[in-house]
């Protein structure tokens, strides 16, 4: 698995223990980086998931070099690509699916549409970037999901995976989304570019409150369960936040170390 620098969801859903994920955050040694990476740069070898990335998709091609290490050493693993939609305005974006289609690379690209772009303005780019067009021009398997239906993206998701397994084939994944808060501190709550009741009537929405409505509709859960879930969650966020908080600062010594030599 692979992402950009929005990889925190990720990083716990490899399997990144919450403890060294918040001590990363805070820069702490113990951190899934040693505290070197931060919110940006996650990064854990060993449950194979390879960073959050900060420049904007660059690591899109990494993704194929990943799917072509797999394929030249026979594995059956597949590599995951998570980016933004505004990440598809790069070249590096095409000549990646060029590439990934003509070795026929066991990769998903999983673009997270959540409708809104920065640039040097922000823009809405709602609608305009149609990124399973690209795929299709470069024969290669697409699907667009709705991205607020967890069961839909896990099915298309394990449909993407089973035909890379298959025949080393790529997908391009289109998950349309929503992004609730703002871009970034300089952009808060909903911003300049979109009113304040189209976020409310986004949330409605809201794809974990839906999942929960189901599993409590289908009888997985009852409410008591629910709330045992919740708790369960909310206890290991804080012993996350006490871990790092009592977690030492990395040895300056350090500070030369991972580095290449020339």
């Amino acid at each position: 698995m692979i992402s950009s620098y929005r990889e925190h969801g990720q990083a716990l859903a490899r399997g990144v223990p919450a403890n060294a994920v918040m001590a990363e955050l805070y820069g702490k040694a113990t951190g899934c980086s040693s505290g070197k990476g931060g919110s940006m740069h996650l990064f854990d070898a060993g449950r194979r998931f390879l960073g959050g990335h900060g420049i904007v998709g660059g690591h899109i091609p990494l993704a194929a070099g990943i799917g072509f290490a797999i394929r030249y050493k026979k594995g059956d693993q597949v590599c995951i690509c998570y980016f933004g939609e505004a990440a598809v305005n790069i070249g590096a974006f095409h000549e990646t699916l060029n590439m990934a289609s003509v070795y026929k690379l066991p990769v998903v690209f999983c673009c997270e549409n959540n409708r809104y772009g920065m640039g040097t303005a922000f823009e809405r780019v709602a609608a305009v970037t149609d990124v399973v067009e690209h795929a299709c021009s470069y024969d290669m398997a697409a699907e667009l999901v709705n991205g607020m239906d967890p069961l839909a993206v896990y099915a298309a998701t394990e449909r993407a995976v089973d035909r890379a397994r298959k025949g080393g084939h790529p997908t391009l994944l289109e998950v349309r989304t929503y992004r609730y808060m703002g871009h970034s501190m300089s952009d808060p709550l909903h911003g300049v570019y979109r009113t304040k009741e189209e976020v409310e009537e986004q949330k409605k929405r809201d794809p974990i409150s839906q999942l929960a409505l189901k599993l409590t509709e289908d009888g997985a859960l009852d409410q008591a369960a629910l709330d045992a879930l919740d708790a369960e969650v909310r206890a290991e966020v804080e012993e996350a936040v006490h871990f790092a908080d009592e977690s030492p600062d990395p040895d300056p010594a350090e500070l030369g170390t991972h580095v290449l030599a020339d």
